[in-house]
């Protein structure tokens, strides 16, 4: 099944809304191939630009930094897993399965063949795992914070945490364990990529063999 979701990402993240235009959509479709292949430290807007054949201006119409332009992608991604979750979870009764499930999703062993018209979810999920922590390990973060941009990273540790409340209900840190699920998730697969000694996972993303692409 093929589908077209829409998420609204936080107006602060952006000076012109992508969705709004053909070159938006194709900026932050172009900067997510770009930041797979180079890395968020090398990636600029004058490559970005190169890339979509226009100009560095064009894209400071839409977004005033990388970082910004990070966190709008992260944005997505985090709406895009809760979305997800919710879809898979529906028709689930039982918690405990419910958890199993979610463990499925966040590790990216749920192989439901869904294709996504917006982006490519196998590049973004691999920039998640490199690159997510980038978005809020900074040193504004609290002033960031304030605009409420990491409400869907917010909102989708809440909701996995209500399903650990549901399994336990005495658990007293289900938020702690939410976050910590996430990004252990993340940084197994980054470990198993490049710093095989660190973990037991012996699993490594393919991007041509993911569901997402078939």
């Amino acid at each position: 099944m093929e589908y077209q979701v829409k998420f609204k990402v936080n107006e602060y993240l952006y000076l012109r809304d992508p969705e709004s235009s053909e070159i938006g959509k194709s900026i932050v479709k172009n900067s997510i191939d770009l930041i797979y292949e180079t890395g968020f430290e090398q990636f600029t807007f004058k490559k970005l630009s190169q890339k979509i054949s226009s100009t560095e201006a064009t894209v400071y119409r839409y977004f005033s930094s990388k970082h910004k332009l990070l966190t709008y992608i992260l944005n997505w991604y985090w709406s895009y897993i809760e979305f997800t979750l919710k879809l898979r979870l529906m028709e689930i009764k039982d918690p405990i399965q419910k958890m199993e499930k979610i463990l499925e999703i966040i590790t990216h062993n749920d192989h439901t063949d869904n294709k996504i018209e917006d982006y490519d979810l196998a590049k973004l999920h691999a920039i998640v795992i490199s690159e997510s922590s980038k978005s809020y390990h900074v040193k504004e973060v609290d002033e960031i914070n304030k605009e409420m941009v990491f409400n869907p990273l917010k909102s989708l540790c809440g909701f996995i945490s209500g399903i650990i409340s549901d399994v336990k209900p005495d658990f007293p840190y289900p938020r702690s364990f939410a976050s910590t699920l996430l990004e252990t998730a993340h940084d197994q697969q980054f470990f198993s990529e490049h710093l095989p000694k660190l973990t037991d996972n012996g699993i490594k993303i393919n991007i041509s063999n993911t569901s997402w692409n078939t």
